[in-house]
């Protein structure tokens, strides 16, 4: 599919086009900003939902973006929800994103895709940890501190979304409705030294690291046949910390052989066990230069031997020797308030002396057409209901 564009007095062609998965891991692979869940396998773990691969280029040059493009069949219609998580990927910096954009909306409104769901890579703010420590108090929330860092780049995305008409899922203020977490937590590891990492900790975290250490908490990385245990633990944490992820055994199962099955090593499962039992257990996810810390779960025993802290420092250290740029340890709440259950875990990752990054969160917009508006509305009421 192709489309006749003008920049200036130069006539171009924007084109999308179908990629196959070597073609797509191959252009994945030239980039530092690629998420997991543009990763092809991740399609293979989505089993509700169908995937697609497409790529575009200027004037049938070389690929200069591409996306993984899910799609969900809404209940009684012959018609999609197409969902794009943590992608396109693509040239955000490109001020007329509408030469890529514009023919990414046809190709999706042909495939059959009433509406569309985006998550720009971009960052928006970024607060050092010492920043939110710092202004902890009833009430009160990140976005209601001044940010360390605005991104530009993430400013301007967003405007020229909004001046298209894609609305960001859950409003300016709340990620609610986003798929994936708004705020995330991110360590750098660029450019230092594991003394300089261990440094980073604050001394709450190297006191629990060497109380591990003392106790005798040693951290594997175990196999597929520890999923079962790993989600016993992970049930034991939904209960403790009253949420839900929704996710079965074998969704865990499916997603271990997919990643896994792309390329060896990409998720690992590492356990913390103490006298001979798992206490802890915790998934990580590589790709390029990033490595991210998935799903975390304890048992609520024996807690003073420090299982997590031991975990999360053994991944750190994994993930920096790997080459990894950046540990993301994914979802932080956005409540500062100490009497708030999930303040807890922002808290905990706080600790390791990396910073909060808001993203640019999610984007929908209906594909065009009359009966394409009146199936996202109800699409809208369905989730609504949900």
């Amino acid at each position: 599919m192709s489309a006749l564009l003008v920049t200036g007095d130069r006539v171009q062609d924007a084109e999308v086009r179908a990629l196959d998965a070597a073609e797509y891991r191959i252009f994945l692979a030239g980039r530092a900003d690629v998420s997991f869940l543009q990763c092809p396998s991740w399609a293979d773990v989505k089993d509700q939902w169908v995937g697609e691969r497409v790529g575009w280029s200027l004037d049938g040059g070389a690929l200069t973006g591409a996306a993984q493009i899910l799609y969900r069949q809404f209940p009684g219609t012959r018609k999609y929800f197409a969902y794009l998580p943590e992608g396109p990927v693509a040239d955000w910096s490109d001020p007329d994103i509408d030469r890529w954009l514009g023919p990414l909306l046809r190709h999706l409104r042909k495939a059959g895709a009433f509406a569309v769901r985006i998550g720009p890579m971009p960052a928006y703010r970024r607060w050092e940890a010492s920043r939110l420590k710092a202004a902890a108090g009833a009430g009160r929330r990140i976005g209601d501190i001044l940010a360390s860092e605005v991104d530009p780049l993430g400013s301007a995305v967003a405007e020229r979304l909004r001046t298209r008409g894609w609305k960001r899922c859950g409003g300016d203020d709340g990620g609610d409705a986003d798929a994936q977490p708004r705020h995330v937590f991110r360590l750098p590891l660029a450019g230092r030294t594991t003394d300089q990492l261990w440094a980073g900790l604050n001394q709450e975290w190297r006191r629990n690291v060497r109380a591990a250490d003392r106790a005798g908490v040693e951290v594997v990385v175990a196999g597929p046949e520890y999923l079962a245990e790993f989600y016993r633990l992970l049930r034991i944490t939904e209960e403790r910390d009253g949420f839900r992820l929704g996710r079965s055994l074998a969704y865990f199962e499916r997603q271990y052989v997919a990643l896994n099955t792309e390329q060896p090593g990409r998720m690992r499962l590492y356990l913390a066990v103490h006298q001979g039992e798992v206490l802890a257990a915790h998934t990580m996810i590589t790709v390029g230069g990033r490595a991210w810390y998935q799903t975390g779960a304890s048992a609520d025993h024996r807690r003073e031997v420090r299982p997590s802290n031991a975990l999360q420092w053994q991944m750190i250290q994994d993930a920096h020797a790997g080459g990894a740029e950046v540990y993301d340890m994914r979802g932080v709440p956005s409540t500062l308030d100490p009497h708030d259950r999930p303040f807890g875990l922002l808290r905990w990752k706080l600790g390791t002396g990396g910073h909060v990054v808001e993203t640019l969160g999610e984007w929908e917009t209906c594909t065009g057409g009359t009966t394409n508006n009146a199936l996202y509305r109800a699409f809208q009421a369905y989730l609504a209901r949900r």
